[in-house]
């Protein structure tokens, strides 16, 4: 079967099967132009993929399978995303000051201290911590850590990403610690 061929037969199998796709997927996101942009997803998937490794034995549930998924991750980001803006909500409601622009000078001073506490919090390696505070902090690309540390970009770049990685994962909170956790974190800051 040519690419061609597969096509054409993708086309027919998807006029076929895109009402129960659009219909199943409009029950789970209730939105049905939402749910047939995801069909169409479903589509330009099967097209890209089908001519190479071929129709499934059920295309009409891999269509449903792959469009599900892409609706799972639109809605795990679109959660994500409410539950950022609701933080930004609530972190300017709590700083709001009258006088701006002292509330501003002490705000870059303490995000600049909150930022050194996160990117030297213990979850990370001491490597991780150098890294990401020299990139951060120090400004410096990521060409010139890898000078600094003997070793090849790519590596310096993944070890900054993982730590950002393993920062949201664990989520750190973006603050300075206090009491005794200040004294035991103060050493790795400094």
């Amino acid at each position: 079967m040519t690419a061609t061929d597969a096509h054409r037969a993708i086309n027919a199998l998807y006029r076929i099967e895109s009402p129960r796709l659009i219909a199943g997927l409009a029950r789970m996101v209730r939105d049905v132009g939402l749910a047939e942009e995801l069909a169409q997803d479903a589509l330009v998937a099967a097209l890209e993929r089908w001519p190479q490794s071929g129709v499934p034995d059920n295309p009409g549930a891999w269509l449903m399978a792959t469009a599900k998924h892409r609706a799972v991750d639109l809605l795990r980001r679109g959660k994500r995303l409410e539950r950022k803006h609701e933080e930004l909500g609530r972190e300017v409601d709590r700083e709001m000051s009258p006088d701006l622009d002292a509330a501003l000078d002490d705000d870059v001073g303490d995000d600049l201290l909150r930022l050194v506490f996160t990117a030297c919090h213990p979850v990370l390696s001491v490597e991780a911590r150098v890294a990401l505070t020299l990139r951060l902090l120090g400004g410096l690309t990521t060409g010139e850590i890898a000078r600094a540390f003997l070793v090849p970009e790519p590596t310096i770049a993944q070890r900054i990403v993982r730590a950002k990685r393993t920062l949201a994962d664990a989520r750190v909170p973006f603050e300075v610690p206090r009491g005794a956790e200040l004294a035991a974190r103060l050493s790795s800051v400094l």
